[in-house]
C-alpha cells in the first residue's frame, strides 16, 4: 500500500484494502470513475462535513456500458485524479482493477427493476444491472458507513437507494446537488467532448427544464410543457431522448404535478448525451 506525502492512502489490492480500512474505522465513501471536476470534490466535501476520514473509489466500471457506448474512450487521468483527491483531504483512495472486480468465477449480478426500468434504463439496456453489481461489490469491499452521490445522475441515485434498501445494505446513501457552470450546464465528465460552439448550446437544457418547472408549477399543462422543453431543445441544435415530469423517487411518470416531483431529460448534442435534471415545486 501507498502512501502519499499528505498520508493519503492508496490501495490497489483487497488486502491493502483491508489492512486501510483497519486502520481508519468508520467511513464516508465516494465511488467515481475518475476524469474528476469539481462536482466529485463537493462530494469528498460533503462526506468530510459529515465528520468521518473519506475514502474514495476510481474504477471505469466495463458492465454499465452498452457495445456501442465509449467504455474505450471514457476519459481516464489516475495521476491528476489522485492529486486532486488528496488536495481534497482524501484518506484512502481504492483503485480496484477489472480482474478484481469481475474474477472470472463471478457468477452474480443484481437485476433491479422500479426506478431502473424507464429513461436511462429503456434507453441503456443492462445499464443499471452493470451499476448495482459495481456499487454493491464497492459497498462490500470498503464498507463505509455512509456513501455520496451527486444528483446529476438522479436515476441512479433512485436506483441505489432503492437497492440499500431492498437488500438490507448497512450504509447511508446520501444525495448531494448538482454543480453547475455559471451558465447551468451540469459539470459531467463528459462535457470535455463538447466543442467550443456545443459547450455554448449545452446550458440550454438546464434552461428548458427550469422554465418547464415554472410552467408545470404555475399551473400549465403538463404535456404541452414537455412538448415545449423538446421544442427549445430541438432549437438549441439537441437531439432529446426524453424530457418527462416524474415522481421523485419512483421515477414513474406524471400527467399532472404532484408532489414529490422532478424533471428529468437526455438529449444528445453532437457525439455527447446531456443528462440534467430539476425538483419541481
Amino acid at each position: 500500500m501507498v502512501k502519499t506525502p499528505c498520508q493519503m492512502m492508496i490501495a490497489r489490492t483487497l488486502e491493502e484494502l483491508r489492512a486501510a480500512r483497519e486502520a481508519l474505522g468508520p467511513v464516508g465513501f465516494v465511488p467515481t470513475m475518475g476524469a474528476l471536476h469539481e462536482g466529485h470534490l463537493t462530494l469528498v466535501s460533503a462526506a468530510k462535513a459529515a465528520g468521518l476520514p473519506v475514502a474514495a473509489s476510481i474504477f471505469v466500471n466495463p458492465t454499465q456500458f452498452g457495445p456501442n457506448e465509449d467504455f474505450a474512450r471514457y476519459p481516464r487521468d489516475e495521476k491528476g485524479d489522485l492529486d486532486k483527491l488528496e488536495a481534497a483531504g482524501c484518506a484512502l483512495i481504492w483503485l480496484p482493477t477489472p480482474e478484481i472486480m469481475y474474477p472470472p468465477h463471478s457468477a452474480t449480478t443484481i437485476t433491479v427493476g422500479g426506478p431502473a426500468l424507464k429513461w436511462e434504463g429503456a434507453s441503456r439496456p443492462g445499464h443499471f444491472s452493470g451499476v448495482a453489481t459495481v456499487v454493491a461489490k464497492l459497498f462490500g469491499q470498503v464498507r463505509p458507513e455512509a456513501a455520496y452521490f451527486g444528483e446529476k445522475d438522479w436515476q441512479q441515485v433512485q436506483v441505489v437507494s432503492r437497492m440499500v434498501e431492498d437488500l438490507a445494505l448497512p450504509v447511508r446513501v446520501v444525495p448531494v446537488p448538482i454543480v453547475r457552470e455559471t451558465g447551468g450546464l451540469a459539470l459531467s465528465s463528459r462535457n470535455r467532448y463538447l466543442s467550443e460552439p456545443e459547450r455554448k448550446a449545452a446550458p440550454a437544457l438546464y434552461a428548458a427544464l427550469s422554465h418547464a418547472a415554472q410552467e408545470i408549477v404555475a399551473g400549465k399543462e403538463v404535456a404541452a410543457t414537455l412538448h415545449d422543453a423538446r421544442h427549445s431543445l430541438s432549437k438549441a441544435g439537441m437531439v432529446p431522448d426524453y424530457v418527462a415530469l416524474v415522481h421523485a423517487h419512483t421515477l414513474e411518470p406524471l400527467e399532472g404535478f404532484a408532489r414529490p416531483a422532478r424533471l428529468i431529460a437526455a438529449a444528445k448534442l453532437g457525439a455527447v448525451r446531456l443528462l440534467d435534471n430539476v425538483p419541481v415545486g
